[in-house]
């Protein structure tokens, strides 16, 4: 498919709904179809509006558009030695750089550079008028005031359609290794995760997954074999330490086989292992925690709410209800108020993120 603009058939086809008081699913590639609630309205295909506008190595900037292939804009980075930072996953070859900024999808590399709101820099969208509306831009400090271009990260397309984003990338590394270590017990990965979160070490990735701790070092050669030797085990051979962190980020690993509800926790990174039956996963320093299972939803709510965080029902389950935590008075207020702001007769993907919005 050839790299085309279609901001103005796609500006023309919002108005034509709004007017008519139509509402409108956003489809990109189709690869994150199963997250979020069930989304009503018709279909509005984004992805053929491709293509990345510009790109400067020496800045750590590109510019795409949101249906821009994610694969496509590895392959460009990769060939100038740089990366995505927050190393999002694609869940499939369909996967753009839209739905990858609408669904605020980071992976392993998440905790120790940061998340996909930290890399965006602007967005070019749609409001629920058809107006064509550019913020932020292409430099770190360019904000003044309310940061509405990250605001569109993790949105799942409720505030407008995505049609440019600018992010920053970085260099890849110059070495990296996998170390693993035999560890029993959660409780006792959490300790040495948060242990050496304070540590100046070059971690780039952590998992402990059914009683082995995962830890991936990436950096200058010279402090990554220093890291290593600090921290010992076993170190993986590199193909392996690639398919291993690769099946964590798209989810192909065992783990998440299977047919049963996955929940995503989000919790202080030292909070304790969660009291739920069978296995638990952890990433991202202690931070990020998957369990799959059949429970009820507020229970997990209340959870995660003990626990300093968060949950989601990821995949899978009923999706017609609440999957994502329920919003504070004051927060869901806040959240009615952008909706009314960006996407005034709500237009766009109704439902996806909260009923109501």
């Amino acid at each position: 498919m050839h790299d085309q603009d279609l901001s103005a058939a796609l500006a023309e086809a919002v108005v034509d709904a709004a007017a008519a008081g139509r509402r409108l699913r956003i489809e990109g590639g189709g690869s994150k179809a199963f997250y979020g609630r069930q989304a009503e309205g018709e279909p509005l295909a984004v992805g053929a509006h491709r293509g990345i506008v510009s790109y400067e190595p020496t800045e750590l900037v590109l510019t795409a558009r949101a249906g821009t292939p994610l694969a496509d804009i590895d392959a460009a980075l990769a060939a100038q030695g740089q990366m995505l930072g927050f190393e999002p996953p694609g869940f499939g070859p369909g996967a753009t750089l839209g739905g990858t900024v609408a669904c605020g999808f980071s992976g392993p590399r998440r905790p120790y550079a940061g998340s996909a709101r930290d890399f965006v820099l602007g967005v070019r969208l749609l409001n629920g008028r058809g107006e064509n509306l550019r913020f932020g831009g292409e430099v770190m400090k360019n904000v003044a005031g309310y940061d509405v271009s990250r605001l569109q990260v993790g949105a799942l397309g409720c505030l407008g359609v995505l049609l440019d984003v600018s992010l920053k990338v970085l260099p890849r590394p110059q070495a990296e290794l996998t170390l693993v270590q035999d560890v029993t017990l959660a409780g006792a990965a959490i300790e040495r995760l948060n242990r050496w979160a304070g540590q100046p070490l070059p971690l780039s990735a952590s998992a402990w997954d059914d009683g082995r701790l995962y830890l991936r070092l990436s950096g200058a050669g010279s402090a990554v074999r220093a890291a290593a030797t600090s921290l010992g085990g076993e170190v993986l051979a590199e193909d392996a330490a690639a398919a291993y962190w690769q099946g964590l980020r798209e989810h192909t690993h065992a783990f998440f086989a299977g047919d049963a509800p996955l929940w995503r926790f989000s919790v202080t990174p030292a909070a304790a292992p969660l009291d739920l039956p069978g296995a638990t996963l952890i990433e991202w320093g202690g931070a990020q925690r998957w369990w799959r299972g059949e429970a009820e939803p507020a229970a997990l709510f209340a959870l995660a709410r003990a626990a300093g965080g968060h949950a989601s029902r990821f995949r899978g389950g009923d999706r017609g209800g609440e999957v994502f935590q329920p919003l504070a008075p004051a927060l869901a207020a806040l959240h009615t108020g952008l909706k009314a702001s960006f996407d005034p007769r709500g237009v766009f993907n109704p439902g996806r993120l909260y009923a109501g919005l």
